[in-house]
């Protein structure tokens, strides 16, 4: 059995690319754990390929009442939430002034309002397990800005902040909460990106999925000293543009 033996996980957005490589590394420890997403056949696929006490949850993060059902039937099942990744998110690409208001309040009812009705939801299921870990994914947009996705980039800074409101309100009940900030990671979402799109990083390529989840796995099992903290996955890109170096003459 792995570390995280005993453990019950909820992820949501676990069937996504991010959020599936999540699952199996939470699995892979010994977790029991719980694919939360709305795409019913790939994450009741991924559940079944999980193996073991894996469930499939269909869960609309925006939703209170799918929150509800979906934590009465892991309790029911499998017993309290000691770890929760809020992973489920969206983007829509495009510049302010063409963004409708519907689009901009949609990318916000995801990415942060579903983060906070999680923690919302999740948080006495938490007390009962003695404590836990909160995860939450952001992004290398929630800690500066880029042009074209307001909606998103909002929503990531908005999750940053709550992650540290949330983590001072948890931590008298043994619950760290932490925010995890990858950059270009090979997923749907950059699915139209070439390879000259990470030229410019000190590790000039996309990264993988697996390793965002082995820092989620590193927040929930070893960064014990650790709340309300920001963990960047980002092939160097916020450490600045390489200098140019030429020999002298």
């Amino acid at each position: 059995m792995g570390r995280l033996g005993e453990r019950v996980a909820i992820v949501t957005g676990g069937a996504g690319g991010i959020g599936s490589a999540v699952a199996r590394a939470l699995a892979a420890e010994g977790a029991s754990v719980v694919v939360a997403d709305v795409r019913d056949a790939e994450g009741t696929d991924l559940a079944a390929d999980l193996g073991g006490p894996a469930r499939f949850a269909h869960l609309d993060v925006t939703s209170e009442d799918e929150w509800r059902r979906t934590l009465a039937g892991t309790e029911q099942e499998l017993g309290p939430v000691s770890v929760l990744a809020n992973i489920a998110g969206i983007i829509d690409w495009g510049p302010m002034e063409e963004q409708s208001p519907a689009s901009f309040r949609r990318v916000v009812d995801v990415n942060l309002t579903g983060a906070w009705l999680g923690m919302r939801a999740v948080a006495p299921s938490l007390r009962r397990a003695g404590g836990g870990v909160i995860v939450n994914m952001s992004s290398l947009a929630g800690l500066t800005a880029y042009a074209g996705v307001g909606a998103y980039a909002a929503s990531k800074w908005g999750l940053r902040g709550l992650t540290k409101a949330a983590a001072l309100e948890l931590a008298p009940d043994g619950v760290r909460v932490c925010s995890v900030h990858p950059g270009a990671i090979r997923t749907r979402m950059t699915a139209g990106f070439g390879d000259a799109y990470t030229a410019g990083q000190p590790i000039p390529r996309f990264g993988e999925p697996e390793e965002v989840a082995r820092m989620v796995l590193f927040i929930v099992m070893d960064a014990t000293f650790s709340t309300g903290s920001e963990f960047i996955v980002d092939g160097g890109i916020l450490a600045g543009a390489p200098a140019v170096l030429t020999p002298d003459d």
